[in-house]
């Protein structure tokens, strides 16, 4: 009987130690192994015959399998009968009782779990199901799924989850994803860790599920319809793919009034209301969106992989002049003119489900504003109306509405504005008949305006960004490709390498640590062409990207790409 001094916490008085005399030991038992020495077992293995040696003591303290087979009736006979494990495999999971390790290839992986599940050796079973979902393209989809319907591995089934979760695109257009059963999409289509960026790609796999047998599965469907998160799609999608399938109208119905009307969402009973929490918690990948002419305008996105646009929506909107901003989810169209009429209107049109809302109206009819977000905060800036140049400043919240706080300095229509710093900057722009080259800062902490540095040049509609602690300011209506940069600590302006386009609209953000311009004229060597370039601070160099055959690039935003729903 063993005592308290042998039990294995007494080795780990010194690790070192331990490591050493465990060493020395597990060389010993191999070496016994090797040469068959103090063998006190013998197995007859079947296809092909063979005589398997070993150590009762070994084989017990791996797997319960054994130890209870020793502890059996047959623990007195020097040779066990073993009929349902091939010869090959069974003495592959015998060395794995000794060293922890064996030769698991694609053409024996299947025969090694199922008899390591015979066997009862947790240890191999992992490695088994490892290597075969390491493999997994090799071995097979079709002959997973077979392994695990006749093994009915718990490992080997969550591994085919988190597989079908991470690859899920790509096994829905497998011939095996044809053939799951109803349970089986449910589930896979409840998850919240779902790996798709859009839930047009769920809509679409469900829909090649059904179309596969259409009399069995119709039934079905309202059910695994409501397995998706049908808030995220726009209404025109709901009108056009959900409603007209069968038993589906009043999910499609309730979707569309959770997106139209807010108010109405607590009396809904749904089962999903939000995105999936993988896109959440998983996709910060940003990407832009170019706002393009005024009066119905186009958005186009840009694929940074292929480095190319393409057109993401056309936009109803019959007015001029007005200002844009993203506020989460949303673009935000602010004041304008038309009819000869200055306008203080405030849309927002929602990016993901296409839709329209109005905001509470601004104090003052504005066009040719500024409009920036700080804190949360809307702030309309400037502009003009009824032919004056304004100074007025007001800031919008969710509480309060539209409310005014202190005027600029000297009003300005034209100009471009930024925050950087908890403050807001705007630059240029023109007074009447008088250009500027003048800067004005806003504290909110303390209400006020103050003067900076003037700008090298005059701006009228520039492109502003805030990018890396400074200030850029480019472009012009005019021809001129000038860039400059602010310094806000020396309330210094400098000027950078110049564009190479020059007249037209141009923008910029700042994007994954870059500065990006987009818009202006490139040569004509090229024809009229918008461009995309962006800013190399360590050269000094613009480089130049995709171009756009759309012109009149009038404002560009930065948007994380799972808001967005392209129709494919």
């Amino acid at each position: 009987m063993a005592t308290s001094f042998t039990q294995i916490p007494a080795l780990q008085i010194n690790s070192s130690g331990q490591n050493r005399f465990m060493k020395k030991l597990m060389a010993k038992i191999f070496s016994f192994y090797d040469e068959q020495s103090l063998i006190d077992v013998t197995f007859r293995v079947s296809n092909p015959t063979a005589l398997v040696p070993a150590h009762r003591l070994i084989l017990a303290a791996a797997s319960p399998y054994f130890e209870n087979l020793f502890n059996s009736d047959q623990s007195n006979n020097p040779v066990i009968e073993i009929n349902d494990i091939d010869s090959d495999t069974f003495e592959r999971l015998i060395t794995f009782c000794y060293t922890g390790q064996t030769l698991v290839t694609v053409n024996n992986v299947g025969a090694m779990l199922k008899a390591a599940i015979v066997l009862k050796l947790d240890d191999a079973i992992t490695s088994c199901v490892d290597y075969l979902m390491a493999h997994i393209n090799e071995y097979s989809l079709q002959g997973v799924y077979t392994l695990e319907r006749e093994t009915q591995c718990e490992r080997l089934m969550q591994k085919i989850i988190e597989h079908e979760t991470q690859n899920f695109v790509k096994i829905s257009q497998s011939d095996e994803f044809l053939n799951f059963d109803v349970e089986k999409m449910q589930r896979i289509l409840e998850l919240d860790n779902l790996n798709i960026f859009r839930e047009e790609k769920a809509f679409a796999a469900l829909k090649r599920w059904f179309n596969y047998d259409v009399p069995e599965r119709q039934e079905h469907l309202p059910l695994l319809i409501a397995c998706l998160r049908l808030t995220q799609f726009d209404v025109n999608f709901l009108l056009s793919h959900i409603q007209p399938l069968p038993g589906c109208e009043m999910l499609a119905f309730k979707a569309m009034l959770w997106i139209r009307e807010p108010a109405a969402r607590k009396k809904l009973n749904m089962r999903f209301t939000g995105p999936r929490g993988f896109r959440a918690a998983n996709c910060g990948e940003k990407t832009l969106l170019a706002l393009c002419s005024e009066m119905n305008p186009k958005l186009l996105q840009y694929n940074k992989a292929e480095d190319k646009w393409q057109e993401y929506a056309s936009i109803i909107f019959d007015y001029y002049h007005y200002r844009t901003i993203l506020k989460d989810d949303n673009l935000l169209f602010i004041g304008g003119y038309k009819n000869r009429d200055t306008l203080n209107i405030v849309c927002s049109w929602n990016i993901r489900n296409k839709t329209w809302q109005n905001l509470p109206t601004m104090n003052q009819a504005r066009c040719g504003h500024c409009v920036v977000e700080l804190d949360g905060k809307i702030y309309a800036i400037g502009g003009s109306a009824d032919k004056k140049v304004l100074s007025s400043v007001e800031r919008y919240t969710t509480s309060d509405g539209w409310e005014f706080v202190n005027s600029l300095i000297a009003g300005r229509s034209g100009a471009s504005a930024v925050t950087l710093n908890g403050k807001i900057y705007i630059m240029g722009g023109s007074a009447g008949l008088n250009n500027s080259k003048s800067v004005e800062c806003y504290n909110p902490d303390s209400n006020t305006w103050t003067s900076c540095a003037d700008m090298i040049k005059v701006h009228i509609l520039p492109g502003a960004a805030a990018h890396n602690g400074r200030i850029y300011v480019l472009g012009d209506r005019s021809a001129d490709k000038i860039v400059e940069r602010y310094d806000p600590q020396r309330n210094t302006w400098s000027t950078i390498f110049y564009l190479s386009f020059g007249s037209g609209f141009i923008t910029c953000v700042s994007l994954d640590n870059k500065l990006w311009a987009i818009g202006g004229s490139f040569p004509p060597i090229f024809g009229i062409m918008k461009t995309l370039s962006v800013y190399d601070e360590e050269n000094d160099l613009w480089e130049l990207k995709a171009l756009l055959k759309e012109r009149n690039v009038r404002s560009c935003f930065v948007v994380r790409e799972e808001f967005l729903t392209l129709n494919e």
